[in-house]
């Protein structure tokens, strides 16, 4: 997991350089957010879950494109609790 278990975690993104999972690696030194974000999808994500992360990304491009890292916040709290259950049935 490269998602620490806690509630808050203050760093910048320039303190993650690489970052190693069971699926791959991603190179991240001097990419911005969005290829940050895309390299990170593409390399270490697990298979069942790339699409979803990819559809948001792709999503928050749309809606925040003149920000410097995109974000859908109405997404993102739209019900997680509901997204944490589907995934949940879908690994099964």
């Amino acid at each position: 997991s490269i998602v620490p278990f806690v509630r808050h975690v203050d760093h910048t993104e320039h303190d993650v350089q690489v970052v190693v999972t069971e699926q791959g690696l991603a190179d991240l030194r001097g990419l911005s957010p969005s290829e940050r974000a895309d390299l990170i999808i593409e390399n270490c994500v697990h298979p069942d879950f790339k699409n979803q992360l990819r559809e948001y990304v792709d999503e928050a491009k749309k809606t925040s494109k003149f920000l410097h890292t995109p974000h859908d916040f109405e997404t993102v709290f739209s019900n997680p609790r509901t997204l944490l259950i589907s995934n949940s049935q879908d690994l099964k």
